[in-house]
């Protein structure tokens, strides 16, 4: 195939912050079953009873597997640079490694070139959590095998897209992929193994590492490419005293087991006190740590809600994302008004933290990648959804990342999460975070306030540097 468009867009120069919005290939695609896509740990999560809150799944979804050219033309109407997306790693390789489907990189074509038609770059996230079931079942995360499988994957994709997509993301919040997973047991596969995720977490970051030398091999001839790794990070805000060490427990397993190989190549002290199983030397091999040290060109960090951890109060009741910090000591998080509707604190000095946090601890521009609300949407007439709040949600965030770079920090793109309304994975189709509103029973599409908010903030933000 050939195509005819620039050189594909890489990581911004920081002159200006590059604005965009996100989607997830199970939340949105559907078409489970079409062009020999496989089974992923999400297909057969979902159909578990009780594992979903509405006990739907992404069969369907937002069926952008057929009005993707559809979506791309709601990015291009609010202007914005880049739509970041993400690739289903089944519908690539059904069996998670050996067999190419083609037909499911013809789809990615597809969007691709639908999103440079309408001039709005590509970023593309190779994992956002739908392992090949095939791959659960020698292990999973679990197993060294599957970071291998990753960086094959990884050159697959790239070998067909890497000459127009410049900007590549390894994973997506890994934390949610290796402890919501496999120790809390709330997301797929549904494991309960405690300390055991940690070594899934080891695994996450070996295949980002494998995977982004092997498209770093693979752009030196074809334009290059970035590629970076996207965290969800968190400001860890203690209540009070009794509450410190608890804190700095909760902040390696959220953000150093991640943002400390990636800077130093190693492990420290305090995590492997809490996390001892990353000193095994059968999990952490010789040069695993430094791979992974300096695989980063970017670092993307997804950012919703502070994290304020408590000692436990005899009958408060315990938080449900306890069990997703495994070896820690007990404790409670505590979640202040005010919060959105899917029961998260809302506070917009938490990103500007985290973005100050985040530089201090490694030198690589920054992306938020992920930026947004679940709000109590409000269907005022037909064509018309009221989301004021989410409209303030997302102003002050942006301001929280205008704050940080006016303070230095190197800021280079800001995406809200989310384009449509989608599987909002173990809510189900409860909570809505879109930018467009989805009718269920016929995908019809609506734009939001928030949307026509957004659209001008883009047009405002463009004719500001033109003055």
């Amino acid at each position: 195939m050939s195509h005819t468009t620039p050189p594909p867009a890489r990581l911004p120069d920081g002159s200006r912050l590059e604005l965009g919005t996100a989607t997830a290939s199970y939340q949105i695609e559907g078409g489970v079953a079409d062009d020999g896509r496989g089974v992923s740990i999400w297909d057969t999560f979902a159909a578990r009873p009780g594992t979903v809150r509405d006990g739907r799944d992404g069969t369907v979804a937002c069926d952008s597997y057929h009005r993707y050219a559809e979506d791309a033309d709601l990015v291009a109407g609010l202007g914005l640079d880049w739509y970041r997306f993400s690739i289903a790693w089944p519908r690539v390789l059904p069996e998670g490694s050996g067999r190419v489907e083609t037909r499911g990189l013809d789809y990615y074509d597809r969007v691709v070139d639908a999103l440079l038609e309408r001039g709005v770059k590509p970023a593309a996230t190779l994992y956002h959590w739908d392992l090949p079931q095939p791959l659960e079942d020698a292990g999973g995360w679990l197993a060294r095998e599957t970071p291998a499988a990753f960086a094959d994957y990884a050159e697959v994709v790239y070998a067909r897209l890497g000459d127009r997509v410049g900007l590549w993301a390894t994973h997506n919040e890994p934390w949610c992929a290796a402890y919501l997973g496999y120790a809390a047991g709330v997301h797929a596969p549904g494991r309960r193994e405690g300390g055991a995720a940690h070594r899934a977490a080891h695994h996450l970051m070996l295949g980002h590492a494998w995977a982004s030398e092997r498209l770093h091999s693979l752009g030196g001839s074809a334009g290059g490419c970035d590629v970076g790794i996207v965290l969800n990070l968190a400001p860890i805000r203690p209540g009070r005293s009794e509450a410190v060490e608890l804190a700095d427990q909760i902040d390696a397993v959220r953000n150093r087991v991640w943002l400390d190989p990636l800077a130093q190549g190693a492990y420290d002290d305090g995590l492997l006190r809490v996390a001892p199983e990353l000193a095994d030397p059968g999990l952490v091999r010789p040069g695993d740590l430094e791979a992974i040290h300096d695989s980063a060109d970017w670092v993307g960090i997804n950012y919703y809600t502070p994290v304020r951890p408590d000692v436990v109060v005899a009958g408060r009741p315990p938080h449900p994302e306890r069990d997703a910090y495994p070896g820690t000591d007990p404790f409670d998080l505590v979640v202040p008004e005010p919060r959105t509707a899917i029961g998260w604190e809302i506070d917009a000095t938490g990103l500007t933290d985290v973005l100050r946090e985040t530089a201090a601890r490694i030198d690589r521009p920054l992306l938020v990648m992920e930026n947004g609300a679940a709000c109590s949407d409000e269907v005022i007439a037909e064509g018309r959804v009221a989301d004021d709040d989410r409209i303030i949600y997302l102003r002050d965030h942006l301001a929280a990342v205008d704050v940080a770079r006016a303070e230095g920090v190197d800021v280079r793109g800001y995406v809200v999460w989310t384009l449509l309304d989608n599987f909002e994975w173990a809510e189900g189709y409860t909570k809505t975070f879109g930018l467009v509103h989805i009718d269920h029973t016929d995908q019809r599409r609506t734009p939001k306030a928030s949307y026509a908010w957004l659209a001008g903030v883009v047009r405002e933000r463009s004719s500001s540097l033109t003055e």
